[in-house]
């Protein structure tokens, strides 16, 4: 009966699904968001802009040295060390002082390396007989990429959830921090409960114990009875707002304002430190909630709410949060490693576009579009990443060269999970197995030695999800009336 069962689900499911399905998110939907957040290029040149459109991609092909392109499988990849990829296409339109003058839609902006058996690859529509003449293996699930002739996999890295506030026991204190992830930017934003009973908060770019009542006035509550009555009405919780309301020495949004200016900015003129406080507060302070002055309002609630959780665990009115507990876990699969991979590397690509764009009007040529486009800024910085394993934020071991000792070793290897934390380290807690792994994660399955634990196997029959788009949820929440609420 289970046999069976397993061959019901094996025939609508595979081993790397959660790869594929991963990466095909990216293709549709990732890369357009990408270019969706530039959305316009301002150059250097007076009066001069670009604007950008679709991003296409067309199915893999390769470059012969007798001159033009044609089809490329994967088995001629790997005999011939060639990268297994697909070309690029982006829709730039010139702006001359406002105005279109579109003379080339489509730019060739580069290679993508394409996933095999993926929605791009020509593997994923053959059947069996097909992949056999081509001198494919029928058996083979894909959910790989090939670099320059290498069969390597993208391997899934384990995260703490963003945008969600865990509330710990340290040596300074209670703390809740979260992790305000926006766009691919991260920011780790904490309120501490003192042993006193002192709100601190942390953000990035600012001295480590700012008080909290100092950044609530700065964000909008600026009198005292406003503060109190966003608190709740616990005896605890009021306990804690009014002494620290009875420490704070600024009683006035002004006064907060030159004192958290001057802390943040030392030595400063008064023009430099405003402007700077400013900045500091829309876009490295909870950039989740929002990086412009009308989200400041929302940002000082999600403070409140942050300090009272602080508060309740010092008080042991509630628990900390179990940061092993895989509820407080996030898996990034190849569609968001590709991601933010593909952000980091289109950022240089529009740089190396002004820049184009700089040198050509003082030479006095001609502003084309197409000569403003060197391929080789994004495309290196793909394949270097995707071939060495280092990627973005010093991370490393991302890429790894396929184990095909065989057929078990690859399909484990294309659902691994490693931990982002050192292996030198003992991290006992994080290497212990956790109740929540039962059905996500293989108990059995994992190296010995200094990787005991950090490197994990999911479940034959687990699955990750892709993801879901945010606003959707946001837009459903504020019919609920859920903004009106915390409006008050």
């Amino acid at each position: 009966m289970e046999s069976n069962l397993m061959d019901c689900y094996f025939r609508t499911n595979s081993l790397v699904k959660q790869q594929l399905d991963s990466y095909n998110r990216f293709v549709d939907t990732g890369m357009q968001a990408i270019t969706e957040r530039v959305g316009k290029i301002d150059t250097h040149v007076e009066g001069f802009s670009l604007r950008l459109g679709k991003i296409r991609v067309e199915p893999p092909r390769f470059y012969e040295v007798k001159g033009g392109y044609r089809q490329i499988l994967p088995a001629e990849a790997r005999l011939r060390n060639i990268t297994y990829a697909a070309p690029m296409f982006l829709e730039i339109v010139p702006l001359f002082n406002g105005i279109e003058r579109p003379a080339y839609s489509d730019v060739y902006i580069g290679e993508v390396p394409v996933m095999v058996k993926s929605r791009l690859c020509y593997l994923g529509s053959m059947t069996k007989d097909e992949l056999m003449e081509k001198g494919e293996d029928p058996d083979d699930p894909g959910g790989y990429f090939i670099v320059n002739g290498s069969e390597r996999v993208l391997v899934g890295i384990e995260d703490l959830v963003p945008n969600k506030v865990m509330t710990t026991a340290e040596t300074s204190g209670v703390v809740a921090k979260v992790f305000s992830t926006r766009h691919g930017f991260r920011a780790r934003c904490v309120v501490t409960r003192t042993s006193e009973g002192g709100l601190r908060c942390e953000f990035p770019a600012t001295p480590a114990d700012l008080s909290l009542m100092q950044v609530l006035r700065v964000l909008g509550l600026d009198k005292d009875d406003e503060i109190k009555e966003s608190f709740s009405g616990e005896p605890i919780v009021r306990n804690d707002v009014l002494l620290n309301l009875e420490l704070e020495e600024s009683k006035s949004r002004d006064d907060a304002v030159q004192s958290l200016s001057k802390r943040i900015s030392p030595g400063q003129p008064e023009e430099f430190r405003l402007n700077r406080l400013d900045n500091l507060l829309d876009t490295y302070l909870l950039p989740h909630l929002g990086v412009d002055k009308a989200s400041r309002k929302m940002k000082a609630y999600y403070l409140i709410r942050m300090a009272e959780k602080a508060v309740r665990v010092s008080h042991k009115k509630m628990k900390p949060d179990d940061k092993d507990h895989y509820a407080n876990k996030r898996v990034k699969l190849v569609g968001s490693l590709m991601e933010e991979l593909f952000r980091y590397a289109f950022q240089f690509l529009v740089k190396d576009i002004v820049y184009q764009a700089s040198r050509a009007d003082a030479r006095g040529r001609k502003l084309q579009v197409h000569t403003l486009v060197r391929q080789d800024t994004l495309v290196d910085r793909i394949k270097y990443a995707m071939a060495t394993g280092n990627w973005i934020a010093g991370q490393t071991g991302v890429s790894q060269l396929l184990d095909r000792t065989s057929n078990l070793a690859m399909l484990s290897h294309t659902r691994r999970v490693i931990s982002p934390l050192s292996k030198k380290h003992p991290h006992f807690k994080a290497r212990d197995l956790h109740g929540t792994h039962w059905g996500k994660l293989c108990p059995s399955e994992t190296p010995e030695g200094p990787s005991c634990s950090l490197v994990k196997n999911l479940s034959i029959l687990a699955q990750v999800t892709k993801g879901a788009d945010e606003g959707e949820v946001l837009d459903m929440l504020n019919k609920f009336g859920i903004e009106k609420e915390w409006k008050k």
